[in-house]
């Protein structure tokens, strides 16, 4: 069991609580943890909390509620956040290209707007860490028959720096991933912009919240094998990862499959580099990236919605590959919820596999929490409740609504609780939602800004919304 002495002074206290730390080798409990002024877990414990830990500055009974780390979405397009629900019956590739079109009519304060909306989303949801891919201040439409990408507008660094600046304010730990934009740019500028783009995270987002850039790497994108290797450049001169959407659609599969090699001749594939997706691979690109030290990030509620398939998680698993989850756009999960994602994602390997314990609910709760930190290399900060972690934690009450007896807490906390019974979530143990509803002082403006900015720049790029409030 993890404890330790509390620190002189504590920011809060939470007892009463069925602690889920999801640390490797250490079950559940019932007992209570406490969080330092630092914003991290100074100690926890089963039983009742000792004196010293009742004299921080907040004490929260949460009455027999369950106490777990924030979940962490290892693949999140932020942006997304006002456009739900757009084209309901389109695959990836459709889909994509309506929302590139909508894309094309924002500026810089409108994706900031968009971002922020989306942040206080994840966190309101319970989602304290995330990976993002911020929006190219390139708009392109991809058209997969040419295997080209068309250029529709282009703006200045501040549109990729606005939605650095959004997650900053928001609170939300982020890892920024940004697009190298080598095809539509000379080389030199495309190297100097995400240069410029990684100094600017690095230099205004607080070491805390900063869970460190990446590439957005875009080889299936791409007709050029050279844009693995400028990746792999970027990924060595910056010292950052690279995640890649790839094998995500059945459309133009063998396109796509081509252009594993020249990832693996760029020297990309390595710890660190992570396929986003990853759902149709065949038996040489899964071992292949194993070997490496790569991994993938299983996005299993958009992979349904987009009918893109169904990823081969216990094949991944056996081979040791490193798996995160992902919430994946809010445009095409339409709901940030990790609970649905988990249920989803189980009960669709279940069916698939027709193994009704193929992937557990401990198993799957980790994958969305401590797994997808320790494939985004960050499981030394987030992930896991535990001493000397950051205290991003949420308080999950089965009994509000109720839902009766709790016969095993990982499958009741996986299976059938949800966000309704959300009720606390905490960044650094400090509150920030409060029975689904952001505490943050921008939370109404951000609604308000989002609502009043897509209409507008729907019309500007020649789309619109049914109905707007």
């Amino acid at each position: 069991m993890s404890t330790a002495e509390p620190a002189p002074s504590l920011l809060l206290t939470l007892t009463d609580a069925v602690v889920l730390s999801m640390k490797d080798g250490e079950d559940w409990f019932r007992g209570w943890l406490s969080v330092g002024q630092d914003g991290r877990i100074a100690a926890l414990g089963p039983g009742a909390a000792p004196p010293e830990a009742l004299a921080a500055d907040e004490v929260v009974d949460v009455d027999g509620a369950f106490v777990a780390p924030g979940f962490v979405s290892a693949h999140s397009h932020i942006f997304t956040s006002g456009m739900r629900g757009m084209t309901p019956g389109e695959p990836l590739y459709g889909w994509v290209g309506v929302q590139a079109q909508f894309m094309s009519g924002t500026d810089a304060e409108d994706v900031y707007w968009m971002t922020l909306h989306g942040c206080l989303d994840f966190l309101a949801n319970g989602i304290t860490s995330a990976y993002n891919f911020t929006s190219s201040r390139i708009h392109t439409r991809y058209d997969a028959a040419t295997d080209s990408r068309i250029v529709l507008d282009a703006l200045g660094p501040e549109y990729v720096h606005r939605q650095v600046d959004a997650g900053r304010v928001a609170g939300l730990r982020m890892v920024n991933s940004i697009r190298l934009d080598s095809e539509l740019q000379d080389l030199d500028t495309a190297y100097r912009v995400f240069g410029e783009t990684v100094q600017y995270v690095r230099d205004t987002v607080p070491a805390d919240l900063d869970l460190g850039a990446s590439v957005f790497g875009a080889q299936q994108w791409s007709d050029s094998p050279d844009t693995a290797v400028h990746e792999a450049r970027m990924m060595d001169v910056h010292g950052v990862t690279n995640q890649a959407h790839f094998l995500e659609t059945s459309e133009e599969l063998e396109q796509q499959r081509e252009k594993f090699d020249w990832y693996e001749r760029s020297g990309a594939l390595r710890p660190g580099f992570l396929f986003g997706h990853f759902v149709h691979p065949d038996e040489h690109m899964a071992t292949a990236t194993a070997a490496a030290g790569a991994g993938m990030v299983w996005q299993p509620t958009s992979n349904g919605r987009l009918a893109s398939g169904f990823a081969d998680i216990p094949r991944y698993r056996d081979l040791g590959m490193p798996i995160g989850v992902g919430l994946d756009d809010q445009s095409c999960t339409d709901v940030s919820d990790p609970f649905s994602n988990m249920r989803f994602g189980m009960y669709s390997q279940r069916a698939l596999h027709r193994d009704a314990g193929i992937v557990m609910p401990r198993e799957m709760i980790r994958m969305h929490t401590l797994g997808s930190a320790e494939a985004l290399r960050v499981a030394d900060r987030v992930g896991s409740l535990e001493v000397g972690k950051l205290a991003d934690l949420v308080v999950v009450d089965p009994t509000r609504p109720d839902t009766g007896p709790v016969w095993d807490p990982y499958a009741h906390y996986a299976m059938a609780c949800g966000l309704r019974n959300l009720t606390r979530v905490y960044v650094g143990g400090r509150l920030a939602a409060l029975d689904g509803v952001s505490t943050h002082p921008d939370a109404e403006r951000a609604s308000l800004e989002l609502h009043a900015r897509v209409p507008v720049a729907a019309a500007r790029a020649g789309l619109a919304a049914d109905l707007a409030w």
